[in-house]
Parts: structure tokens; sequence; C-alpha cells
């Protein structure tokens, strides 16, 4: 059986490039309500204080991709901080990570990434700015959490559910980026709805949809040997990102 902290999938590829990285990554305990969960965080090489991303994983949990942002995004000079919402659970494969993500409770993600917004803006090296991603079904989790943490200044949802009430975007402080695939019926599906809403709740939500790509493209487009559409898409989307991020 894994760890607390292991992959849910073999990852060799993603992990290669993890480890050749110069940038300081590490684990870290949080305190997170009675229970205590683990993050894992990766450093800018810059003497500047710099904002903090708070990176949520897919359903397959906190894999040696989801690691691999957190070291790209450092790359583009933010602090990244991923915390892992199966602390403490134990799974053998793909499906057991997916089993365990499904039965957790909307109070106990928004506890644990409350836990991780607080402990990202103590970070010494941060400047105070806070923001957070996510990807796949986190996508959906970032888009809620954006309504429920005042403090963020941005919001990047990559292919996760849009909103689908007033109420799910009334209380959003910060722009929400969208980052979506043009084969993703599922998802595409509530970008519609959610831009009704957030215009009429006076948000800023700019959802892009790249062309070609199927769901999880950001993952997809950076394997081995990926379809032209989802590695043009992942770059394209990346591009985007960083100029985001200099906003922050």
């Amino acid at each position: 059986m894994c760890d607390p902290i292991c992959t849910a999938q073999a990852q060799d590829w993603a992990n290669e490039r993890l480890n050749q990285s110069p940038r300081h990554g590490e684990w870290v305990d949080i305190k997170s309500g009675e229970r205590t969960i683990k993050a894992f965080v990766v450093y800018p090489e810059r003497k500047e204080k710099t904002p903090v991303v708070i990176v949520i994983h897919e359903i397959f949990g906190l894999t040696d991709w989801v690691r691999g942002i957190c070291d790209q995004l450092a790359k583009n000079g933010v602090i990244a901080i991923a915390p892992d919402l199966l602390s403490g659970q134990t799974y053998s494969d793909v499906d057991g990570a997916r089993k365990a993500i499904s039965v957790l409770t909307k109070e106990q993600i928004k506890t644990d990434l409350d836990a991780a917004a607080d402990y990202a803006l103590k970070i010494p090296a941060g400047n105070g700015a806070l923001a957070v991603c996510g990807f796949c079904w986190c996508g959906g989790v970032t888009f809620s959490y954006a309504n429920e943490n005042p403090k963020l200044k941005a919001a990047y949802s990559f292919y996760g559910p849009a909103p689908d009430e007033a109420s799910k975007v009334a209380n959003i402080p910060c722009p929400v980026y969208g980052f979506y695939a043009e084969n993703d019926e599922r998802v595409g599906a509530t970008i519609p709805k959610a831009e009704e809403l957030m215009k009429a709740a006076g948000k800023k939500y700019e959802p892009v949809i790249y062309k070609g790509a199927t769901h999880g493209f950001m993952r997809e487009g950076e394997m081995p040997n990926p379809s032209e559409a989802n590695k043009k898409a992942r770059d394209d989307a990346w591009a985007r990102w960083k100029t985001l991020l200099k906003q922050l």
C-alpha cells in the first residue's frame, strides 16, 4: 500500500524532471482542524518576496505531475504549495485515490485549503499575495474555493466544472481565469451559465477554450508522445498562465 504522500500513479517522466530541478522543494506538516496534513512546497530562485499559489491536485491524488506543476510555478517566480487532501489515507492505485477523494466532504476540503492558505500567507518569503489553481475535479473546487476565501487575488481553473448558481459566485473577490479543452463537452457545457452568473455579479471571468484539446491536456500535453493538439494546448495555456502570474 502507498503511504500518505506517495503517488497514486507511476509517473517516471514527471519524477525525472522534478529530480533534475535546481529549485528547493520540501514536504511540510500543516495543522488542519483536529488533524495534520502534508503539503509540498517549492520556492523560486529569487531574492524578492513573491506571491504564493495554492495548487489543488487532481482526483488521482498528489502525484509527481502535480509536484512538477509546483516546480514549474516556482520556475516562473512564485512559491507553490500543494496540500495533500488525502493526508492520512492509504490507497494502492488510481481507483483507490478516486474513491478516497469521492468521500471527502466539502467541509473537510475547505478546512484543509484554509489551513494551506493560512500557512502560505505566513511564509516569510511570501509577499502577501495569494492565488489558487486546480485541475480536473479540483478545477471545480478552485472555482468553489474562490467563493469562500476573500483573501485570494486570482483563481486559475483548469477544465473543472463551473458554478451553476448565483450564490456560488456572489462572494468571489478576484478574477477567475478558465482553461478548457474543446473536446470536453461535459465541462464545456457549464461555461455559458458561469459566464452569465459572473457577469450579473460584476465578477471577472475569462474562459479560454483550447482547440482540439481533450480533458486533462495540461498533464497529457507533457507526457511522452502527447497528441499534437494537447501539446499545443498545454504550451499555449502555460504561456497565458505565465503572463497572468506576473499580474499577481
